[in-house]
Formats: structure tokens, sequence, C-alpha cells
């Protein structure tokens, strides 16, 4: 599945008000409201070997209104998608953090005893966040489709062409800056793209050096960041970018276990947002680097290896029980990383020289196809 989405807003809201409907209809004929939504854990986040993706598995609950357990989550989820529904109508693009206190206010009431209670609608924004995310599975819209605004960090330069609202924009003419994706890429027609590949780099610094040396345009590729763990956005227009011009997508992180996970959210989807992996990952997408047996083929010198922390050597042992860390070439890298407890950072390789890594590390790499599938 495209992340490209033509979903228009009078769709939206139709999809919204069909769940408030269906609700009034078990109300009118006297039937317990409920809502039934696919639960969001890790115990039921499956891994899809023929996609290669994780999906979100089959396992279901039901959100009852009569259900005293159930009442709370139940009365939060139509309060938020009366919110949501409200700012479609309008054409408003709510904020998460709008949308927290939008609906945040206090219930009083009087219990079986007479006694007057007092209580939130939520009580932190970390509890309607939720509430969102269970809406975007109930409904199967992204939430940037609902016009929910969050945010943005990626960045990306290149010989790429856009159109934005009516504007044709030229990400190769953005001088010493870059274009900041959207939240909201599938607003965007991308016209044109002018490259060999596209390279993702973890780091935002990392970014910033290889645009001011203008590495995207002696290599002819699009470059991008995410800034640590990508947003949606990123995620999105990097998987566009690679299915619809055709084009391999090489990422490049630090060699630690925190890196490589963020590899694995590009190329195999998030355990958080497994429900949105069909429109976020980036199923073609490799690792480059810096991968822990670099530390040694490149013999990088030993002031610059940083000692592993228990905290590095458990998040290993976790990648090494994920079933899409099971190949061959993962075990062996983890297995190092475990045994020698030693990472580098990308910056480590300005040992060898300030152009060392866009010179020599990332052509040569891509040129004799050094990377991990």
């Amino acid at each position: 599945m495209s992340s490209k989405t033509n979903t228009t807003r009078n769709d939206v809201l139709k999809h919204l008000e069909e769940i408030g409907k269906r609700i009034l209809e078990d109300i009118g004929k006297e039937r317990p409201p409920k809502l039934k939504i696919r639960v969001r854990s890790l115990s039921n986040t499956v891994w899809c070997p023929e996609e290669k993706i994780l999906k979100l598995g089959p396992r279901c609950a039901v959100r009852e209104f009569f259900n005293l357990r159930e009442t709370r989550k139940f009365m939060q989820t139509v309060l938020m998608l009366s919110l949501i529904v409200r700012a479609r109508r309008e054409g408003d693009y709510p904020t998460i953090r709008d949308l927290y206190y939008m609906g945040k206010h206090t219930i009083e009431y009087k219990d079986l005893h007479g006694k007057l209670r007092r209580e939130n609608t939520w009580e932190t924004q970390d509890e309607s966040d939720y509430i969102i995310q269970d809406i975007e599975v109930l409904t199967n819209l992204l939430r940037e489709d609902m016009g929910i605004m969050f945010d943005a960090k990626g960045r990306m330069v290149g010989k790429v062409i856009i159109r934005s609202k009516g504007n044709t924009i030229d990400l190769s003419k953005m001088g010493v800056g870059a274009f900041a994706i959207p939240p909201n890429v599938g607003d965007i027609d991308i016209v044109d793209v002018d490259a060999d590949y596209v390279l993702i780099v973890e780091k935002g610094a990392i970014f910033e050096r290889l645009n001011n040396e203008e590495f995207w345009k002696k290599h002819n590729c699009v470059l991008m960041t995410g800034k640590g763990q990508p947003d949606r956005g990123t995620r999105r227009m990097a998987k566009r970018i690679s299915e619809e011009f055709d084009l391999p997508v090489y990422i490049l992180t630090d060699s630690d276990p925190f890196g490589f996970y963020i590899y694995s959210v590009y190329k195999y989807g998030s355990i958080s947002l497994s429900y949105e992996s069909e429109r976020l990952a980036v199923t073609r997408a490799k690792f480059l680097g810096v991968s822990t047996s670099d530390i040694y083929r490149y013999k990088i010198p030993r002031k610059f290896i940083i000692k592993a922390t228990d905290r590095d050597i458990r998040r290993a042992r976790e990648l090494l029980r994920y079933p899409w860390f099971q190949s061959k070439i993962w075990k062996e890298e983890l297995s190092l990383f475990i045994k020698k407890r030693e990472k580098v950072e990308i910056e480590a390789f300005s040992g060898f020289g300030f152009k060392y890594l866009s010179d020599k590390y990332i052509p040569e790499k891509i040129e004799r196809e050094e990377f991990i599938d």
C-alpha cells in the first residue's frame, strides 16, 4: 500500500460520522453502545514474513459503555471523535496538544452515597494521545488524514521537484537550508526526482554537514534525516520516493542497538505503530552502517570507541529476540556487539579526516554494495 493518500476531507468526515451513527443506532434500539478496537500491544504485534513488515494482530477489545471497567475509555473515545469531527467540519487542523486541551474538563457527579465527586476527562496528554491512536486503528485512517498536526522533524534535499498548495518547489535550490518535511506528505505531489538512491542519516548534525558539503549533488542522491527516531512524515516521504521513483534507500546510523533499531523502524515498521506499517515501512531500505564489524574492519582508533552500557547490552539482546533481526548477518553483528561491548558514533570517522565520511566511507560502501538487507 502506498503512503500517498487521496482521502478527501469529506471522505474522512463521512467515515468518522458513521461511527457516531452506529452508536446512536445502538442507543435507539436499546442495545448497549460499544466500540470494537484491535489491541495495540507488543503481544498483539506480529511479524509478517511474506511482506517483511510488522503488523497489528487480530486480537480485539470491546469497549462498552455499560462495562464499568471500560466506561471511561469509551467516553474518552467518543469525546475525541467528536472533537476531530468538529475540526473536520470547520476545516481546522488542530495539533495533538490542541485536542488535549479542547477535551480536558472536569465532570461532577454524585456517587451512590450522594457524595459529590469530580473526575477529569483525561489527566495527561499521554492519555489523550493514546485515544487518538485507538481512533486510527478503529477507523483505519491516518491522523494526518484526519487533519491532526504534530511536530515534524524530517528534512530533505536533492534534485527533487514537488508541488504543494499550488506552489512548485525545487529542493535543490534551498541554499544552505533544506526542505522541512510536513506531517501530511500525502498532500504533496512529487513531480520529479533525479537521483540514483536515497540516503537517510540518523543524526541531524550529520545531515547538515553532508548538505553543506553538497554530498547529494556530488553523488546524485536524495539526502534525508529524521533526526533520531523518525517521525511519520519522514517515513512516509522516504517510502513514497522509493516506491514512486524505484530508488534504493540506504540508512546510516551510529553503531549501537538504538541506531540498528532506527534502521528497522524505517524498513519494517515500529512496534508502537505496527497498525500503520503498510503505509510507513520502506521495505527496500538497506543498512549502510555503521555496523559493529566496521569498528574493526576500518580500524577505528581505540580513543574513538565508546564502552557500551548495560542498557546498550540489554537492548542488543532484545533485538536478537525480534524475528526481523534473525538473519545470519544481523545475529553476527549483534553477537559481536554483546561480546566486545563497544560502540562508535558516525562522527568517529572524522578521526581519519573531516571528509573521510563523505569522500570514502559512504560512497565506497555503496559502490561495493557493503550493506545489510
